[in-house]
């Protein structure tokens, strides 16, 4: 596998996930659910993705979040760098608070990691992904 193609598949899988850090807190079955229900929507953005190498490259998504019961959600990703896009699922837990998190694996490209997610507010969430030997973050808006 040449340089680039290994590059170009840490960040197509890398970029299609999200991961949160986040906030803690206690919250009833209904708070779980306003919190799912607050991820769920389109959402968009950038960031930046550190290769093994260490070296950097922009990445854009366009990420649909749905709940899928019990505080979970299920995400839809499709991202794309300068050189690759791809298109990703995972199923994220509800935490604590505002926090997300969950395991992705693109079987496409072989990668796999965590992903954790922030929502700072009902139309801004922040997003930290690791895997492949990699780390991406993330700034997505509705």
């Amino acid at each position: 596998m040449t340089l680039v193609r290994t590059k170009r598949t840490f960040a197509v899988g890398l970029g299609a996930a999200l991961v949160f850090s986040g906030a803690l807190g206690v919250f009833t079955a209904g708070a779980i659910y306003a919190q799912a229900q607050s991820l769920a929507g389109s959402w968009a953005g950038g960031g930046m993705i550190t290769f093994p190498s260490g070296e950097r490259e922009r990445a854009r998504c366009r990420v649909t979040f749905r709940n899928s019961g019990g505080g979970g959600v299920a995400m839809h990703a499709v991202c794309a760098t300068a050189s690759a896009r791809v298109i990703q699922n995972a199923a994220l837990s509800h935490l604590t608070g505002s926090t997300y998190a969950g395991e992705f694996y693109n079987s496409e490209y072989g990668i796999q990691g965590s992903i954790r997610i922030r929502v700072h507010s009902h139309n801004k969430l922040t997003a930290s992904l690791s895997g492949g030997g990699g780390t991406a973050q993330f700034s997505l808006n509705r």
